[in-house]
């Protein structure tokens, strides 16, 4: 028997603007039409753009991370029917392989600037390369899976996410987004579709409960198995943001190596999965491919929830795990990197990130450890810390 080749169900033009390319959309909305439709149990290969549409360039430049445009980021591919998937069914997805375009082997990581998205220490590093002496396996994974969801789940989130906005007290602080119909993308809709999806169309920067969405799960690599509650007919599934590496939490927002590429996924219908798994958010089971460190190679830290101020929070876990980043940062600075290097290896590097207690009032506890053995140079406690010329990150001019 021959290998029967894989069929590619969506290609990307690297060399075309994203907006242009129909297979392509930007927001989450029940009415953006399919761009092909995949048979339940078929194995396909999806094409991707960087989850900026392409609007970061490969070169040394921080200039165009500085000025990316966060109202078209996420031009994921799809969405696509998935032959007899129907609301209340469980699409599972199989990650077989997910690859860096062979032409375009690079990626890129980096912090943006507080008015900018910012990331999650912009208030005690608001500014926007290379971080010497370290090498680390990818653990390469999409950041962002989920299928379409329905009216009644669109309206459900602009209500609750709009409460929020109305709710926030606190001047310069973006508490969530609203829909925006600037560059707006509803791959080949009508016009009065893309109208409507501009006016109403879910932004996909956050991960949400009913579908998924963009959690930045690192685990979520080859060989994972991902379930999704299927809200609309067909499923209506995209996928995007491909990461070549992560830390848990991706702290800097444009915080794993970001890249394009393809992605090799298996589709199965599990009829009537909702009620069967009482499921109301995807689940997953993470599969064998992982960076591998032996028992007692991680550096682990501890934050709990009193800020760089002192003030003290009750069992807050952002808090803490902020405090967490800033103790590795502290430590690590003792060997010639600059806060900055630090804060995008913490982004990108397979860190693992807990959270130790979340109970015993008032203080939550988060951890976060940090492999040893990515780096050329012993950073146990025990050992004389040597400060090292490591150079300095790309930064924007002011």
């Amino acid at each position: 028997m021959g290998i029967k080749e894989i069929r590619t169900a969506l290609k990307v033009d690297l060399n075309k603007h994203a907006r242009e390319q129909p297979g392509l959309h930007n927001r989450w909305h029940p009415d953006i039409p399919a761009c092909g439709k995949i048979a339940n149990n078929e194995v396909v290969k999806i094409e991707c753009l960087d989850w900026t549409g392409g609007q970061i360039q490969n070169n040394d430049s921080a200039e165009d991370v500085r000025t990316v445009d966060l109202t078209e980021i996420h031009y994921l591919s799809g969405p696509f029917d998935i032959e007899t998937a129907e609301p209340g069914d469980v699409l599972l997805v199989e990650i077989q392989d997910v690859q860096p375009f062979q032409d375009q082997p690079w990626g890129f990581t980096g912090v943006f600037a507080k008015e900018n998205g910012g990331g999650f220490l912009d208030e005690i590093y608001p500014k926007a390369r290379h971080i010497p002496g370290v090498r680390f396996a990818g653990l390469i994974h999409p950041g962002i899976l989920g299928c379409a969801p329905s009216a009644e789940v669109l309206a459900e989130w602009n209500k609750r996410e709009g409460e929020l906005i109305a709710a926030n007290t606190v001047d310069g602080r973006v508490v969530a987004q609203p829909p925006q119909p600037m560059n707006s993308h509803a791959g080949s809709a009508t016009e009065d579709i893309k109208d409507k999806v501009a006016k109403e169309g879910a932004r996909t920067i956050p991960g949400r409960p009913e579908h998924g969405g963009n959690c930045d799960i690192k685990n979520l690599s080859r060989g994972s198995k991902v379930y999704l509650p299927v809200h609309v007919p067909g499923a209506k599934f995209s996928v995007g943001d491909l990461h070549f590496s992560q830390g848990d939490g991706e702290i800097s927002f444009c915080g794993a190596i970001e890249m394009a590429g393809v992605i090799t996924l298996k589709f199965t219908v599990i009829k009537n999965g909702m009620a069967k798994m009482d499921m109301k958010s995807p689940i997953f089971i993470p599969g064998p491919v992982e960076p591998q460190f032996g028992p007692g190679r991680f550096l682990t830290f501890e934050g709990f929830s009193v800020d760089e101020h002192g003030k003290q929070h009750y069992l807050d876990a952002t808090v803490a795990y902020r405090q967490t980043c800033l103790r590795v940062i502290e430590y690590l600075r003792r060997y010639g990197y600059s806060d900055y290097q630090i804060y995008l290896l913490l982004s990108c590097a397979p860190v693992q990130g807990h959270i130790a207690g979340i109970v015993d009032i008032p203080n939550a506890c988060t951890t976060l450890g940090v492999p040893m053995d990515i780096f050329d140079f012993d950073i146990r406690p025990e050992a004389d810390a040597v400060k090292r010329d490591m150079g300095s990150c790309a930064f924007a001019s002011e």
